[in-house]
């Protein structure tokens, strides 16, 4: 009878034991969760922290991205206006190339046109007015950059602005100028027109 309480004793205090440890166990385990849970409340914030500071950026590449491409198209817009003005000025150019030219001639025809309404003209007034007409011609010439290539005798062939049309005997260095039958002309340093000219021929 003794034994069996005894035993009954010792089953209930296991029994007891093993309860406790249960709820020891349990209790940590709920200690665990809690912890968890907290760090994920904690981490939370950090998140949206971090979402916020994203977006931001996100915004403000957006924003530059915007203010580039507005830079860009006015750049555009600014070198086609430079190009069609550019244009427009390369057209009146060409079309108002010999105004300068036209002005200074307009003179010249003044001239002509008094002389020829002289009804008695003298050997010598028309002579006169002939000079008169060619000197503004020439100041005509001379304004628009228009000069005269007039080599002298003697002076070394140019291929360059001289056009031999002829090789006759000469009392002088082969290959010099002899006589000019036509006067050249350059127009801005551009040869417009060779000399034609007559040179010594080698001995």
């Amino acid at each position: 009878m003794q034994d069996q309480e005894k035993q009954e004793a010792n089953q209930e205090a296991n029994l007891e034991a093993n309860q406790k440890t249960v709820q020891a166990e349990q209790v940590e385990k709920n200690k665990a969760n809690e912890a968890s849970n907290s760090m994920a409340d904690d981490g939370e914030p950090v998140m949206v922290a971090v979402n916020s500071d994203f977006e931001e950026k996100l915004l403000q590449t957006e924003a530059k991205l915007a203010e580039l491409q507005d830079a860009f198209l006015r750049a555009k817009a600014d070198g086609e206006n430079i190009r069609r003005r550019a244009q427009e000025d390369i057209s009146k150019a060409h079309k108002y190339a010999v105004e300068s030219f036209a002005e200074s001639m307009i003179p010249v025809k003044d001239s002509l046109e008094m002389a020829l309404k002289i009804e008695t003209l003298s050997i010598e007034s028309l002579k006169e007015g002939t000079e008169m007409t060619l000197r503004q011609l020439s100041s005509a010439f001379e304004k628009n950059r228009l000069l005269e290539i007039n080599p002298a005798k003697g002076d070394k062939l140019d291929p360059a602005k001289h056009q031999a049309v002829a090789m006759v005997p000469a009392d002088q260095e082969a290959n010099t100028v002899v006589e000019v039958l036509q006067r050249g002309y350059t127009i801005a340093e551009r040869l417009l027109r060779p000399a034609l000219v007559t040179v010594a021929q080698s001995k």
